[in-house]
């Protein structure tokens, strides 16, 4: 599938979230550098939500007094990856969705959030090759690649991965809860077999919680870098004088366009 950037259509995503109280989370070079690599599939690591410790992933249930993992929506899932480096899973390939279907049945996890989002904020509907949005507009916000039209199987796979049923009875995506309470069905689970149709992909309303799976980002690891590189030259001997001022100033100037390039990694 190609890969589109969708720039434009991501700063309007940031202002709609901005204007809610919430924003993506940039990545911190500490919990980048301790982020869990529970298991490698490529040059990618991953890992589930729930197997990992600490307040971020675990949660105390009011009702057994007992410790667990944490349910979450889906941008907190994201952000929660991207603080660490990584962002939600996106599954662009027939191969690295094997390995999340396989994953999920090996385990018998009853859902998952992914990167997946549609496409139906302001500045989609100005765009052509979108049309009709809940056909062509989905994408994974992890890495901005376009998703294959939803009512066809993605080119070269050999299966569709959205379920043929769900609420209404229908294919999906089908927005059901739209009907039921005017929220949109815009971002992208896995649910393993809620409609007896198996491990397949649903779309779903944003604000339900769900544990996720992360995956190493490689603009975000690139950013940190960046970031370290700069804390090391800003270090160095000589740099903190009156006469290093000016490229201190440049520095920081260099850190805020990176900062503008991180949050601009949205869909």
């Amino acid at each position: 599938m190609r890969i589109y950037l969708l720039l434009a259509v991501a700063l309007a995503v940031i202002c709609s979230v901005a204007a809610q109280g919430r924003v993506l989370a940039l990545p911190e070079i500490e919990l980048c550098d301790n982020r869990p690599k529970q298991w490698k599939f490529r040059n990618h690591y991953y890992f589930f939500s729930w197997d990992q410790d600490g307040p971020d992933f675990k949660e105390v249930n009011p009702k057994t007094g007992q410790l667990e993992g944490s349910k979450v929506d889906w941008l907190k899932a994201r952000n929660l990856c991207r603080q660490r480096c990584m962002d939600a899973v996106g599954m662009e390939s027939e191969e690295e969705n094997n390995m999340i279907f396989d994953f999920i049945k090996r385990r018998n996890i009853t859902y998952i959030w992914t990167s997946g989002r549609l496409c139906d904020f302001k500045g989609c509907d100005e765009r052509e090759d979108l049309k009709p949005i809940s056909v062509k507009g989905w994408f994974f916000s992890n890495t901005n690649t376009k998703m294959a039209p939803t009512n066809a199987s993605p080119p070269g796979w050999k299966y569709q991965p959205w379920s043929d049923k769900g609420h209404t009875g229908g294919p999906q995506p089908d927005n059901a809860e739209f009907d039921i309470n005017q929220t949109s069905e815009s971002c992208l689970g896995v649910l393993n077999n809620l409609y007896n149709d198996g491990i397949k992909w649903h779309d779903i309303a944003c604000y339900h919680k769900k544990p996720f799976i992360c995956e190493d980002s490689d603009e975000l690891l690139r950013y940190i870098e960046g970031q370290k590189q700069q804390l090391q030259q800003q270090n160095r001997p000589g740099n903190q004088g009156q006469g290093n001022r000016g490229q201190g100033n440049r520095g920081q100037g260099n850190n805020d366009n990176a900062n503008q390039r991180a949050r601009a990694h949205f869909g």
